[in-house]
């Protein structure tokens, strides 16, 4: 094994000594590089496809001016509905009783000044969205972009091969430094640390799916509000439900084509606000200007004191919305946000509330309508409409963002199986979650009809917003320590600046809590139960496959296994394994013996990266002995990657199988001269019927017209269960023999030919699913989790069949109970 080891440590030198080249040199040379097949021995025999592409695929970054400027339109119609339509509310919550002293407009107008750029420009536009994950945004792919360096993975399922992807290398803007090593090595060696960062991740993700829920209520029920002196509150309201409702319904749509629509609706409504800004500045008081020295914030607080510092949750709602900036990144690029927020959405909001605080220091008593009362008569009902449009649209800025680290959370084993519909085929990441979508809808309905005013809604709104700004500073400023490798005192001036600053707007948040500031904590604490309930028993299931997974003995007595028989064709058996063959094999073997001419065992594993090249995406190792075609195969996939259809997918994996069987002979004739031929044909019988079930085992079985029910209990407190509509697409009868003869081992065409005859016969899709339940011994809160929790997850959301959408009549379910 050490010797192997070596080996690949000599090929990993030769690897990284190509990559010291210039880039021109490298991309060429990892396009047709030949590997020298005799040195270079993987470590798990595993297929070096990786490598083989440009370092540079896919990369976002790449995008030509013209699409980044098309990009940078359609951000203006996701992105900024929720930070544009802030003017709505802003000033009526944050003097909610009335203005004491006029003064106090400039003090206000200061702190919305030096807010948005403190946030949204400096910390988001300038530093965190170039904390992407190769154009991905989210508190989950900082976590994945931390992973990716620092082994704080609970499930350990890394492999070395994993280091040679194209997207998995991050370029770092400066040397070396021994801290960083320092802080590594303590954040890897440390357990509490590993579940610290998870759990960051996890509720940043719950801040912004409880954001997502309140934006669409208060951004429509704000503007609707313009007609309530007309119509009254409770018609407002189901306007608002009504308005609502027509919004989740368009977004199957996609997040491109409602993008291109709306992003025309939002310019325009940046054009009103921005105009009636200036409109109302020159007209009033163009001497709220001086508002931009920060002297005003300081006379503010010494004027008001503890009411003062309380009213920072009412001009904290001007910058709510700017965390969809890094959420929505991957539908968009780091260059399309920087230029649609620093030209357009900043100038307008910087006059809109300059125009409205002039508005407010010749008219003070009328503070609780300031955006409606400020416009100028012969444009209201034109920028009701507009109003109204951009509040719609305001909605699809966290929508979307919470579809996208949803997304990120599902494909990293913290969130139930739900279906993910990847929306456009230009851009990667675009997504739609049809369950979620829903559940968003019924929930931004329940609080506009129990909360009725924007007034209420904004005690909820701020909290869930400002506490996702802060677990983003933190995995930041650890980004910049142990990533990019700042110097320390840089990374302490971020941290102290930003973090300090939102921790005083969360403490003026937490003054609501009573009013409904209670509903957003509420509702995090409630996601992050259900994502670490999930990813808990997701780890337990894996250590326990882990920790018995099939031995190498087992394997060589199977091939010596007279009882044991081989049907023609292809059984792809699935697991999440990727270090071994998961212990299910045995439980199929035991209750059905026979398999495949040719099986594979399939895990589907997601990279802590956001894509992974096709020409990457395989990789295979054959599993001892060689003449019993077991093959085994890691099928790794970024966290915003999809798999292609079935039909497709298997002449993916045949092919590249094939791929694997010509290299692996190559490598043998080259390491050893001379092509080898192992003799040891299996020409075994098989007779599954009532009378020949293994000793121990109870097995019943239906057969319809065209599927047949199995299902096996063996003895010994384990049970598997197999039901399938393809018992007889494995050549398998329930009252007569099958047999398979496998020839030996020749030369690589042979071998080619042999699978293509078994491709011939059919693919059975065989996939281990597991039971889990706590186990007896363990305490009372693990089979709360296991057997309450956890099992109710993973009965009312999707299961493994439909997500990778196998054909029924090709399936076959292995089914074990675990006890963990």
């Amino acid at each position: 094994m050490s010797g192997d080891y070596d080996r690949f440590r000599t090929g990993e030198e030769e690897i990284e000594s190509a990559k010291e080249t210039t880039t021109e040199k490298k991309n060429l040379k990892l396009k047709d590089r030949k590997v020298s097949w005799a040195k270079l021995r993987r470590l798990d025999s595993l297929n070096l496809e990786a490598g083989r592409v440009s370092m540079n695929a896919n990369n976002p970054s790449k995008m030509g001016w013209r699409t980044t400027l098309g990009l940078a339109f359609q951000s203006i119609g996701i992105v900024y509905g929720d930070i544009g339509t802030s003017p709505l509310y802003v000033y009526a919550s944050t003097f909610t009783d009335k203005i004491e002293n006029n003064d106090d407009i400039l003090g206000v107008l200061s702190l919305i000044i030096y807010t948005i750029v403190l946030i949204p420009m400096l910390k988001y536009v300038f530093v965190v969205l170039w904390a992407n994950d190769n154009g991905n945004g989210g508190a989950f792919a900082l976590y994945s972009l931390i992973c990716r360096h620092v082994k704080v993975s609970l499930i350990p399922n890394q492999q070395p091969e994993d280091m040679n992807i194209s997207n998995y290398a991050l370029e770092t803007p400066s040397s070396q430094l021994k801290r960083a090593q320092k802080v590594k090595q303590r954040l890897e060696n440390s357990y509490f640390t590993k579940i610290l960062l998870l759990l960051l991740a996890i509720m940043g993700t719950a801040m912004v799916i409880g954001d997502g829920i309140l934006t669409p209520a208060i951004s429509v029920l704000s503007a609707v509000s313009g007609i309530s002196d007309s119509l009254g509150q409770n018609a407002v309201v189901g306007i608002t439900i009504a308005i609502l409702i027509v919004l989740f319904s368009v977004q199957r749509f996609g997040t491109d084509k409602v993008g291109i629509t709306f992003a025309p609706i939002v310019l325009t409504w940046f054009f009103f606000i921005g105009g009636i800004g200036l409109y109302n500045l020159f007209k009033h008081d163009i001497g709220v200007l001086r508002a931009f020295n920060p002297k005003y914030i300081y006379d503010y607080f010494q004027r008001n004191g503890k009411k003062g510092w309380i009213s920072l949750g009412g001009v904290f709602l001007c910058i709510t919305g700017s965390e969809a900036m890094f959420a929505d990144l991957g539908h968009f690029n780091v260059r399309a946000i920087q230029i649609s927020f620093s030209f357009i959405t900043c100038p307008a909001l910087l006059a809109a509330y300059s125009g409205q605080a002039a508005f407010l220091r010749k008219y003070p008593e009328k503070v609780a309508n300031t955006f409606y009362d400020s416009i100028p008569h012969s444009l209201y009902w034109p920028t009701f409409v507009v109003a109204v449009g951009a509040a719609i649209i305001a909605s699809q800025a966290m929508i979307s963002g919470a579809f996208s680290i949803i997304s990120q959370a599902l494909s990293l084993g913290c969130f139930p199986k739900v279906k993910v519909v990847h929306t456009s085929a230009k851009h990667h990441g675009q997504v739609y979650i049809p369950e979620i979508n829903y559940m968003f809808m019924i929930a931004c309905i329940l609080i506009c009809a129990a909360f009725k005013t924007t007034d209420k809604i904004s005690h909820a709104y701020g909290i869930a917003v400002v506490g996702d700004m802060a677990i983003t500073t933190t995995l930041v400023s650890l980004i910049m320590i142990i990533i990019w490798k700042k110097n320390i005192w840089l990374v302490a001036l971020f941290f102290t600046v930003f973090g300090f600053t939102e921790m005083i707007y969360l403490s003026s948040q937490l003054t609501k809590f009573t009013g409904g500031g209670y509903l957003p904590i509420i509702s995090a604490i409630f996601l992050t139960t259900v994502m670490g309930v999930w990813h808990y028993v997701h780890k337990q299931r894996y250590m326990f496959e882990l920790e018995n997974k099939v031995s190498s003995d087992y394997l060589r007595e199977l091939a010596n296994n007279t009882d044991v028989g081989r049907v023609p064709g292809i059984g792809l058996l699935y697991s999440e394994l990727v270090q071994g063959i998961p212990p299910i094999f045995t439980h199929l073997i035991s209750s059905v013996p026979s398999i495949h001419s040719v099986v594979v065992f399939v895990s589907i594993k997601t990279i802590p990266i956001s894509r992974v090249a096709l020409e990457e995406r395989f990789l295979f190792r054959q599993v001892e002995l060689r003449e019993y075609r077991i093959f085994r195969c890691v099928v790794r996939c970024g966290y915003n990657d999809v798999l292609e259809e079935t039909a497709e997918f298997e002449s993916q994996l045949i092919q590249n199988l094939k791929m694997f069987v010509q290299e692996e002979s190559y490598m043998l004739e080259d390491h050893e001269g001379t092509t080898t031929e192992l003799q040891a044909p299996i020409t075994n019988e098989s007779h599954i019927a009532m009378e020949n079930t293994p000793q121990g085992s109870n097995l019943s079985a239906q057969e319809g017209k065209s599927s047949s029910s199995l299902r096996i209990i063996p003895t010994q407190g384990v049970s598997a269960r197999v039901l399938s509509g393809s018992i007889q697409s494995m050549g398998v009868s329930m009252n007569k023999s099958s047999a398979f003869s496998a020839p030996p081992i020749q030369g690589a065409e042979e071998e080619i030919k042999f699978i293509e005859k078994a491709m011939e016969k059919g693919v059975v899709y065989m996939l281990g699913e597991a039971e889990v339940v706590a186990h007896p011994k363990s305490s009372i809160l693990n089979k709360i989790v296991v057997n309450y929790a956890y099992s109710f997850l993973r009965k009312n959301f999707r299961q493994g069949e439909n997500l990778l959408a196998i054909p029924r009549n090709r399936l076959l379910k292995v089914g074990m109970t675990y006890e963990i």
